[in-house]
């Protein structure tokens, strides 16, 4: 079967060419692995692992993570983008520490339960933590089954039961096979099947794609969001008033405040939507510092 071909090909290919990337090593814990996806969402690799190994070192356990304010997680996180993240994983720590007595559960509806753990976190954690058969979709595998599977330039947007059930017709039974066939179509995905320079000579799938045996049509169907700039965006302002929080023991007082950004507008609605995130807190006087 087709299906089988895929999985075979892809977990040999993965096997022989995987990045050495820390969670991947023998004996990297669950508590590490559900960090470190929660990094990976919408930040690169080489970004996450300097963060992940020094989190890990402050808080090697959900227990360690849970007894520090929420505060210390956003400020740990600095650059990372997307700060809810951490405020997420702060209270992913706290609810495992006092539902599951600190140990990172293996099954998926449990890990959905807690605080900020999606579709894509809880299956990941699931299969690359515990081995437990699970398909796992992200941006890359979605792009490689379009291609190689549907023979589609694109993905177009995401659904997750779509997505799911795609991954799932080609995931193998054996759980061993199962996880290898995850990550390394993720990898295939990061690695060779790229969004804008595919290198199709290097792939794997080469005989097997749709996309190439179709001629490499252009992709003509409905499309994701485009992200707007980052540049003067909302999205800018509130990190600069973050990266200011971040570096003061003290509060910081809103005249402080209003130095950073010069449109006032601007400046108070995303004052105001890190408020409304849980971001930011004021004190008595009216200062604000992190939660």
């Amino acid at each position: 079967m087709a299906e089988t071909v895929i999985a075979n090909r892809v977990g040999e290919w993965f096997i022989e060419n995987q990045r050495d990337l820390p969670w991947r090593r023998e004996g990297f814990g669950a508590w590490g692995i559900l960090v470190s996806e929660i990094m990976l969402q919408q930040t690169p690799v080489v970004r996450v692992i300097p963060r992940l190994e020094q989190w890990l070192e402050r808080w090697p356990t959900p227990a360690a993570l849970a007894a520090s304010p929420p505060g210390d997680a956003v400020r740990a996180w600095d650059r990372l983008g997307y700060p809810r993240r951490a405020l997420r994983l702060h209270a992913a720590a706290t609810a495992i520490t006092e539902n599951h007595g600190g140990v990172v559960p293996s099954d998926v509806a449990q890990l959905l339960a807690l605080p900020g753990i999606g579709d894509y976190t809880a299956r990941a954690v699931a299969a690359f933590a515990f081995g437990l058969r699970h398909p796992v979709v992200d941006t890359n595998v979605r792009r490689v089954i379009a291609r190689a599977v549907l023979g589609q330039g694109e993905a177009g947007p995401a659904s997750t039961r779509r997505d799911l059930a795609a991954m799932e017709a080609l995931l193998p039974h054996d759980e061993p096979a199962a996880r290898v066939f995850n990550a390394g179509m993720m990898e295939l995905g990061a690695l060779v099947c790229t969004a804008r320079s595919p290198r199709c000579d290097d792939c794997p799938l080469l005989e097997q794609c749709a996309w190439r045996g179709a001629g490499y049509p252009a992709y003509d169907g409905p499309r994701g969001a485009i992200q707007a700039k980052f540049e003067g965006s909302d999205r800018q302002v509130r990190g600069l008033i973050l990266a200011e929080l971040r570096a003061s023991e003290i509060p910081v007082a809103p005249t402080e405040i209003e130095a950073l950004w010069p449109d006032a507008t601007q400046r108070d609605r995303a004052l105001a939507s890190l408020e409304a995130d849980g971001l930011v807190v004021t004190d008595d006087s009216g200062g604000y510092l992190l939660p």
